[in-house]
């Protein structure tokens, strides 16, 4: 049995949008294989109709996708990462983890990149744009939000549970 997600919430704070929705961060739900783990974490994430994944570590940089929500699986290492933006909220991700980010959700490695290697994914194999909090960015980005979808499976749950149950409108 799958735990419940840790839900973490962020708010708009001027520079990122962030979400409504809270970002959701499944704690040791991983059975890392010592052979392909990588592999292992993105046909889990395919299987669950989240897709078009990479391989690497977490920028050091505030960044955010408008147009997709973003799962990371993390397969090594262990980092402290920030969320919402300056004053938002830090936590511990680390091998075995599972974390969730809302489209809008500024994310921020407070390590160094490669102190943390995972795979990222997104739901239906959507390709992903890079936002920076740049005072450009809005209003456009506040309309690319509008229209990003709640996924239709969880990444590690699928189609029973997690996201859908807990993003609805």
């Amino acid at each position: 049995m799958v735990p419940t997600p840790l839900q973490i919430q962020t708010h708009d704070n001027g520079i990122f949008p962030n979400s409504k929705f809270p970002a959701l961060l499944y704690k040791q739900v991983l059975d890392i294989p010592l052979l392909f783990p990588a592999r292992h974490v993105a046909n889990l994430f395919q299987k669950n109709n989240w897709g078009n994944s990479w391989d690497a570590g977490i920028f050091e940089y505030h960044h955010y996708h408008s147009r997709v929500h973003e799962v990371l699986g993390v397969y090594a290492g262990s980092t402290t990462i920030l969320l919402g933006g300056d004053g938002g909220v830090e936590f511990t991700l680390e091998k075995g983890d599972v974390l969730i980010i809302p489209a809008g959700v500024a994310h921020k490695n407070m390590g160094k990149e490669n102190d943390i290697s995972c795979v990222g994914a997104y739901p239906y194999d959507q390709l992903y744009d890079m936002r920076y909090g740049n005072p450009d960015e809005r209003p456009e980005v506040d309309h690319n939000l509008l229209r990003v979808p709640i996924p239709d499976s969880d990444p590690i749950q699928g189609k029973d549970d997690g996201v859908q149950e807990i993003w609805h409108d």
